[in-house]
């Protein structure tokens, strides 16, 4: 996906013309550069995907959350349940979390809106209250709790899209990481505890290895006896500092 996303870039870019002039247009273009090279490239990731015979994808998929970061913009394009959480200070001095994704669930009114549009199906299992799951028209299957992913090609022509979410953020002195993480981490660590545990480490090196552990611990606490669900992270810190391990 990252050579496909820089190869598309660069090829958007080479046929968009910036006006040097409109310092607001060219922000404008340049989110609009990274938007339509993200589209191409998850188009084609997908498709790339369901041709690769090594990988049996009909009934597996898996979520795609990246961001980009150029100058003082950051670009993110979310497919999937994965959540991208920003750490920032208030004007308080308190670090506050700030969710720049949507988690892609079935219920979400749009996402179910186009499910049920597209003939797929979109309910809970008796034990599983809250737990909402696309399924095929006529059959118990495959019951995927997201509404966006690569693969997972037996209920694509259901509602399930690998179309990405595309946004982008400023970034200030005020905002000090970003927080990516699988919706393994997310069922049991709360936004703020995860940027807690982030900013309270030393080594920055270790951040994400410690959200990840303490995820792992949480899930075997408050979710016994359930199969865990996939536990990756990454942080993307901002600042730099004389304390930071390379």
């Amino acid at each position: 996906m990252p050579s496909s996303l820089l190869c598309n870039w660069q090829e958007t870019l080479a046929q968009t013309s910036l006006d040097p002039d409109l310092e607001s247009d060219k922000k404008h273009q340049r989110f609009h550069i990274w938007k339509h090279s993200y589209l191409k490239t998850c188009a084609a990731v997908d498709h790339e995907l369901e041709q690769y015979r090594k990988i049996d994808s009909f009934y597996s998929g898996t979520t795609a959350l990246t961001i980009v970061r150029q100058g003082d913009i950051i670009y993110v394009a979310n497919v999937g349940d994965s959540r991208a959480v920003l750490a920032t200070n208030s004007d308080d001095g308190n670090l506050v979390p700030v969710q720049l994704t949507v988690d892609f669930k079935p219920n979400l009114p749009q996402e179910s809106e186009r499910i049920i549009q597209c003939k797929g199906r979109v309910f809970c299992m008796h034990d599983e209250p809250g737990v909402h799951r696309v399924w095929l028209p006529n059959e118990e299957s495959p019951g995927l709790a997201m509404s966006r992913a690569f693969g997972d090609y037996c209920i694509k022509g259901y509602g399930l899209i690998s179309v990405p979410e595309v946004t982008h953020r400023h970034i200030t002195n005020k905002d000090q990481f970003v927080v990516l993480a699988t919706d393994g981490v997310w069922d049991v660590v709360s936004n703020e505890e995860a940027i807690q545990i982030v900013s309270s480490t030393p080594d920055k090196a270790k951040a994400a290895k410690c959200l990840v552990e303490f995820a792992a611990c949480a899930w075997k606490k408050k979710r016994k006896g359930i199969a865990m669900d996939d536990i990756s992270a990454i942080c993307l810190f901002f600042h730099s500092s004389h304390h930071d391990v390379n």
